[in-house]
């Protein structure tokens, strides 16, 4: 063991011996908060008043506080209750269990209320999700970390992830995609993809998530140590699957749409014992889908159950299952090519051909979560996940070499066969305990996984021959030669050595929040100790470094706060240069500074952040060979990020951002690079989405609602794009949507891209240009009943 682990493990034993000495200098409080019906109030907020000591129930509408000695008053607030307050007595070393408290509903009728989205009742939320494990509230956090709530996707009718989630956090583009595969782009890089607190990152997939099974969105920016340190500095998303809440409800969906598109969706949710203890959530999706490309279409089915089962009130048992298939076009139909520049094709062409065989995707993943109050002050927290991803399909691409200028080119056909399986495991502890005037916020655990992927590219076809190649600006379909593949090997047979991925890790950490002068300065102090090894087609990579960091956030008033942070994270890579040198891994470190700020009791709130990254050592295409890569000596993005989210006025809820980014190389051996800007990004990028719903009229429950997404200066993938040669044109979609709502009831019509504009992304390529088109102007009808 080196020193920086020796070092590591040391200060973790210092912290338990002060917990062990002075745990009994606190006392805590416990409870449950119900509605009018003896319903479970879920994420209601909870505060003891004159401090910045709070926490929310949970999806049981339980709560824990941990708090000195004295007499407080006891404070809940939720948009959907009456604010409660009650007197409550503290004693150190004890806790009290309150009896339960009944809220009442808000200026709206009982029965609203109950039929209302307890979890997501606006744009904004206070409490990050537990797989994120953090304790802290949002506002207290030294970090930019920006939710994406249910309500605000379904407002938006966002199927999955590979749609619009980006548009509602400053300063993240989704540039292309390859069928059901999400590539997020944010703060001059990609960001690594989570669910429920995993990383769940493979060289291709998982399936995108369907938004059916979604409660929410979470994007942390920078490097986020507490998550993971072995990843891109820019940040992550994480996905949060829907839960039991131990209300019995239940939610069904029919939408219609332009390019035949149908889709239903199932929300069940309740109790499957008398007792209580054992609780049940489903959702079921089926949607078959069309395209405003001929020969193109993506057909998903997805099945997810929950249960859940509280042993006692301190041990519970969560286990959940996702089944998602897809059978689509050929991976790669959405794209078009041309030897002359962008946008000079249809939006609605295509190189694909009718009677193609479709591309089938299976994506299974199994979470496992124990949770366990260990005290009143430590929780235990472990959590084991399995994915496994099987596709058969097949990817378009022109053969190289053919492309003419008059647009005659031969269309390539290639097998894509892959698999790909990660086992993720991890255990935490989240704890309190106090020294003198400090209260310490402890944080430390255990990350390991193994991912694998696999697959076979090696056999490729062309549709067309060199006496009848097919020409772009004169299609002619239904002539090309269809092959069949050889599948009679297997995939790993057939994957052989060339084209596997895998990868295998080991995290230890340790995170210490000190909270000074009654909890209105916090000081974060953290390390990671990471290994990692990665293989990628017969190149291995093996890394391991301490990350440390180190955050402060000061609250200047109650409901504002002001946050620095610096934070470090590291990506092995494999790879060779054309000179046949191994690559060194990415070493990155994120300086930040920003504001948050509550407006008007917490109903919406507003972040302001600053950043500088540095990253050592990155990895790019080779422009004069992209089958290899080059690294540069440094790169630094900048940039300024700004978001508004929540209810500004009775029934107006507003997402507002904007982020300028900037990244280029400030150091190289080669001069010529120094000042270059890196590709993948928009120097400016602002979106807003506002929405309105009557509630004092006879025309109560209609809504309204508009947004735009505004891309200006975008860079491409390829360096040619990053220096302003061939790269993309501004980019600006406005959608719009007309709602109506009652107790039980949901219409809702989605216009899309409402000035029906030509949008496009893609990148200059070899000698070609190649892009995907939007859909012009579409519309998207859903009907909802509750019950």
């Amino acid at each position: 063991m080196n020193v920086k682990s020796t070092t590591f493990y040391t200060l973790l034993l210092l912290l338990q011996s002060v917990w062990a000495y002075s745990q009994t200098e606190k006392g805590s409080l416990q409870g449950k908060v119900l509605n009018s019906l003896g319903e479970p109030a879920v994420y209601v907020s909870v505060l003891l008043k004159g401090t910045q000591n709070g926490t929310a129930t949970n999806a049981q509408g339980e709560f824990t506080l941990n708090a000195k000695e004295g007499s407080y008053s006891l404070i809940f607030t939720s948009i959907e209750y009456q604010a409660r307050e009650i007197p409550v007595q503290v004693k150190a070393g004890q806790t009290l269990t309150l009896p339960a408290i009944t809220l009442q509903g808000s200026s709206q009728k009982l029965s609203e209320v109950t039929v209302s989205d307890h979890k997501q009742p606006s744009y904004k939320v206070d409490i990050p999700s537990s797989s994120l494990r953090l304790k802290t509230p949002l506002l207290e956090t030294p970090q930019n970390i920006q939710v994406v709530t249910g309500k605000l996707l379904a407002d938006q009718q966002i199927f999955d992830m590979s749609e619009g989630v980006a548009r509602n956090v400053s300063g993240v583009t989704s540039l292309e995609h390859w069928g059901n595969y999400v590539r997020l782009n944010m703060r001059g890089s990609r960001v690594a993809p989570f669910r429920n607190g995993m990383n769940v990152e493979m060289q291709w997939g998982p399936l995108s998530e369907d938004m059916s099974m979604v409660e929410r969105v979470e994007f942390v920016k920078g490097p986020a140590g507490f998550m993971l340190a072995h990843g891109e500095p820019s940040g992550f998303y994480n996905v949060v699957t829907k839960k039991p809440t131990g209300q019995t409800k239940g939610e069904v969906t029919f939408t219609l749409g332009s390019f035949d598109t149908y889709r239903s969706t199932l929300d069940l949710d309740g109790k499957m014992s008398k007792d209580g203890k054992l609780l049940y959530r489903i959702n079921l999706m089926g949607q078959l889908k069309g395209s405003h490309r001929d020969f193109e279409f993506n057909n998903r089915y997805s099945v997810a159950p929950v249960l859940t089962y509280q042993f006692s009130d301190q041990t519970s048992l969560t286990a959940e299952y996702t089944y998602q298939y897809s059978r689509m076009s050929a991976i790669g139909s959405a794209y078009v090519f041309s030897p002359n520049g962008y946008g000079d094709l249809p939006d609605n062409a295509t190189t694909a051909e009718p009677g193609m065989d479709p591309t089938d995707i299976k994506d299974h993943s199994l979470f496992l979560t124990l949770n366990h109050q260990l005290n009143s002050d430590w929780k235990l927290t472990a959590q084991l996940a399995y994915f496994r991803y099987d596709q058969t399909g097949s990817s378009l691409w022109p053969v190289a070499n053919t492309m003419q200028k008059d647009g005659s080119v031969m269309r390539g056909i290639s097998i894509w066969d892959a698999l790909g399986e990660s086992k993720l495991g991890q255990v935490f502890v989240n704890g309190e305990f106090q020294t003198g005037p400090i209260t310490h916020r402890v944080l430390a655990g255990l990350d390991m996984g193994n991912k694998h992927y696999m697959a076979d590219w090696n056999q490729g076809f062309s549709f067309d021959t060199p006496e009848n190649p097919y020409n772009v600006y004169d299609p002619v379909h239904g002539t090309g030669i269809i092959p069949v593949f050889d599948r009679s090997k297997s995939l790993r047979q057939r994957a052989g050595m060339g084209n596997v991925v895998d990868q295998s890790y080991s995290a230890v950490y340790l995170q210490d929040e000190l909270r000074f002068f009654e909890d209105k300065v916090r000081l974060t102090l953290a390390g990671r100790y990471t290994t990692v090894k990665d293989t990628k087609y017969t190149q291995v990579a093996e890394a391991d470094k301490f990350s440390p960091r180190l955050g402060l956030n000061v609250s200047v008033t109650k409901g504002m706060s002001v946050y620095a942070l610096y934070d470090q994270a590291f990506v092995p890579q494999s790879g060779t240069t054309k000179e046949g040198k191994g690559l060194d891994p990415i070493e990155g470190n994120n300086m930040e500074v920003g504001l948050k700020k509550e407006w008007f009791g917490g109903k919406w709130n507003t972040t302001v952040s600053v950043y500088q990254i540095t990253k050592q050592n990155m990895k790019l295409p080779d422009p004069d060979n992209v089958n290899f890569s080059i690294q540069v000596g440094e790169n630094q993005a900048k940039g300024l990020e700004f978001d508004v989210k929540g209810e500004i006025l009775p029934g107006l809820n507003l997402t507002v951002n904007y982020a300028y980014t900037n990244s280029e190389i400030t150091e190289d051996e080669n001069d010529e690079n120094i000042g270059n800007l890196t590709p993948g990004f928009a120097k400016h990028n602002t979106n807003a989405w506002l929405a309105y719903e009557l509630r004092n009229s006879s025309l109560k429950g209609l809504g309204f609602s508009l947004g735009y997404q505004y891309l200006l200066e975008r860079s491409t993938w390829s360096w040619a794009g990053a220096s302003g040669k061939d790269a993309l044109p501004d980019y600006f979609r406005m959608d719009g949507s007309v709602s109506w709502r009652n107790e039980k009831f949901r219409v809702a019509l989605n216009i899309n891209n409402l000035l029906d504009e030509y949008l496009y992304s893609g990148s200059a390529y070899a000698d070609y240009y190649y892009w995907q088109t939007e859909p012009g102007r579409n519309f998207r009808l859903s009907v909802g009943y509750q019950f």
